[in-house]
């Protein structure tokens, strides 16, 4: 048995190692966007000399590839490219998301929100409650992995339990359950507009809404705040063991009270939150409600589910001014604005990478590269027969493994949706079906990838309770979950599929082919 355990420990190094170098090998994501549209042009050339063509499987015409090693293809590369970083769908939304996030997040209403739901949990349900926390922490882009990642520790060790299991315990409600949530985030807007522009390629008219995998990532979020619990208790802690302290000095300090302050913040807010479900109650919930889509007087494509983005604004605006005034956080219009700049200011990459991505997607698009390999694609997967749900099945495995080379999302999400999106859609599966099953896959190896952003800072909050932790130590401990997520998950979107349900709001799971 010991000899047996040995061989898979090395096994498991061995494959690591090639995880680390393969991930250190690729460059950052805004230089292999831009090198990818280089691609896109020097391809094009090759396949327009190669005469290639596929017939459009709905309308029947002819589509050629399009060179652009052209003087042509040079001037629309020059005189468009402004106008592909503006016109880029998730730019936007992003944007307009994340204002109304930062004055949440700059009032410290997400934190102190974070703290009552953690603190006031009953001891036998403090698990579930940190890897449920960790969950709707993505609600706010990510800070969770600086705020309730050691929040975790800090509250197992106050409990007389191993603090290393309340950072894995957080560690994989934040980053293992990502785009699992109750509520609308930053990155739902933001994969769906990546969807959207990838479904062009084939129905120049569709859309993908911001909540177009809100049923299923509901459903989700408890099942992996029970799954993560399980594993915590019944994998990580008994592997651990009893915590004998450790020899660093710098200890973090016992989680504090919320102040009677914060307190009446938080009652505030939950009055301006009631006030604002009001609101779209009264817009939503009757049958000629002002929400509600003015020719057919459903919600499907309302103004409602048009306007998530906006709602998701405007709510994170009310209630984080709300919360700052009451707490003394904002005393003035400037403090609010101060708020939105600073989360804004951290965007700075995400511009530079949105910018060459964007370029890239357009470029594939005019080629008519993405269109000729959906149907190529297609053609190759309905005549190896598989149905749609091991295709799903498969499709989440593919995107666990490249997350574990290349940790952003919504890069990875901008070279991959452009292709498995049409795809799909020309063997019958909605973009949404397809996206649902992305998110699945890219977030269950997250607490694995080293090459995910946050993982060298989960790594020092390991050291501070064990200095001989290191990258291994986390992936140890962590690989338990990422297994469990894989296969519950997948499980679950198997059941999902058998049963035919919505994986969102007008979001079913197949299109006409």
């Amino acid at each position: 048995m010991r000899q047996r355990t040995e061989v898979l420990r090395r096994a498991l190094t061995v494959f690591l190692s090639a995880v680390e170098r393969g991930g250190n090998t690729l460059p950052h994501p805004g230089t292999l966007f831009a090198i990818l549209a280089g691609l896109t042009v020097v391809i094009s050339a090759i396949a327009a000399k190669a005469e290639l063509e596929v017939i459009h499987p709905g309308t029947g015409e002819l589509i050629q590839p399009v060179s652009l090693a052209t003087v042509q293809g040079l001037h629309r590369i020059l005189t468009e490219m402004v106008t592909n970083f503006t016109s880029f769908a998730p730019l936007g939304t992003v944007l307009v998301a994340m204002l109304g996030i930062g004055v949440m997040e700059s009032s410290g209403l997400i934190g102190a929100a974070l703290r009552l739901l953690v603190l006031s949990a009953p001891k036998r349900l403090l698990t579930f409650v940190i890897v449920l926390a960790g969950v709707l922490s993505n609600t706010a882009s990510e800070i969770g992995y600086v705020l309730l990642v050691p929040l975790g520790g800090i509250i197992f060790l106050g409990a007389g339990r191993h603090p290393i299991a309340g950072l894995a315990a957080a560690f994989a409600g934040v980053s293992g359950g990502y785009s699992a949530n109750l509520l609308l985030g930053t990155v739902d807007p933001l994969l769906a507009g990546l969807s959207e522009e990838a479904a062009r390629i084939v129905d120049d008219g569709y859309r993908v809404n911001a909540a177009a995998n809100y049923y299923f990532m509901t459903a989700s979020t408890f099942m992996v705040a029970g799954v993560g619990t399980w594993v915590t208790e019944r994998i990580v802690i008994p592997r651990l063991g009893p915590y004998k302290g450790s020899d660093n000095e710098d200890q973090p300090e016992v989680l504090q009270e919320l102040t009677s302050v914060e307190k009446r913040g938080l009652a505030y807010t939950l009055l301006a939150v009631a006030i604002f479900v009001a609101f779209l109650l009264w817009g939503t919930v009757p049958t000629e409600g002002f929400l509600r889509n003015p020719d057919t007087g459903g919600l499907l494509r309302s103004p409602f589910l048009s306007g998530i983005v906006a709602f998701i604004f405007l709510g994170g605006t009310v209630v984080g001014i709300t919360y700052g005034a009451v707490v003394g956080v904002f005393r003035n219009d400037t403090d609010v604005m101060n708020g939105m700049g600073k989360t804004i200011s951290t965007l700075g990459t995400y511009l530079v990478l949105v910018f060459f991505a964007a370029q890239f997607v357009a470029y594939f698009n005019w080629t008519n590269l993405g269109l000729i390999m959906a149907v190529k694609g297609a053609e190759g997967l309905r005549s190896s027969g598989l149905g749609g749900i091991p295709l799903m099945v498969s499709f989440v495995l593919l995107s666990a493994f490249i997350n574990l080379f290349m940790g952003s999302a919504s890069a990875k999400w901008a070279i991959m949706a452009p292709i498995f999106v049409p795809m799909f859609m020309l063997l019958g599966y909605s973009p949404e079906l397809t996206q649902t099953a992305y998110r699945i896959g890219d977030s269950t190896s997250n607490i694995i990838a080293p090459m995910m952003s946050y993982f060298a800072l989960i790594v020092a909050f390991f050291e501070r309770y064990d200095n001989r932790s290191g990258i291994g130590t986390v992936v140890a401990t962590m690989l338990p979950y990422t297994l469990a997520f894989l296969a519950c998950w997948s499980v679950l979107l198997v059941i999902w599929m058998w049963l035919g349900l919505p994986v969102g709001p007008g979001a079913g799971l197949s299109l006409q082919p």
